[in-house]
Parts: C-alpha cells; sequence; structure tokens
C-alpha cells in the first residue's frame, strides 16, 4: 500500500466522517459556546483536507491556503473568546 493508496481510502474517509459528526454537532450544540468550537473543529479538518488533497495532487500552493485558512480561524476563535469574556463582565 503506497502513501497514495493510504491517503484515498484511509484518511480522507476518516476526514469525510469527522465533518459529518462535526457538523451535528453544530446543529444540535445546545450554547453558542459549542457552536463555535464545533466551527473551529470543522474549519481545522477543512485545513486537513486541503493538506491530503495538496500531497495527492503536488500541489504546495495549497499548503499556502490551508495555513491562512487556519490562521484566520484561530483569529476567529480568539475573538469570540474575547467577545464571551466582555459580555461576562457586563452581566
Amino acid at each position: 500500500m503506497t502513501l497514495y493508496d493510504y491517503l484515498y481510502f484511509v484518511i480522507l474517509p476518516v476526514l469525510a466522517v469527522s465533518v459529518l459528526l462535526i457538523f451535528v454537532r453544530f446543529l444540535l450544540g445546545p450554547t453558542l459556546s459549542d457552536r463555535v468550537v464545533s466551527l473551529d473543529l470543522l474549519i481545522t479538518t477543512g485545513v486537513g483536507i486541503i493538506a491530503v488533497y495538496s500531497i495527492i495532487t503536488n500541489q504546495p500552493t495549497f499548503l499556502d491556503i490551508a495555513m491562512i485558512l487556519a490562521l484566520i480561524a484561530f483569529l476567529g476563535t480568539v475573538a469570540f473568546s474575547y467577545y464571551l469574556e466582555k459580555r461576562e463582565k457586563n452581566d
């Protein structure tokens, strides 16, 4: 089994199933924090899918795109935590 077979038949199906499970948590999450964490995890899983696609197609440009997307997701999570901190101080 080569690396490409492993990526096609093991890693991509695992990432696809995890995207479905994370999306269910995003829809059913009882609190806003659950939804934000699941959205962050969904973006992180998307970064993993982009990285696997970059390896399969031998296009290193996609890794740059994945890194930018991960940075945007991190900044969004930091902004949300800042918002929650300010909201708790006002209550």
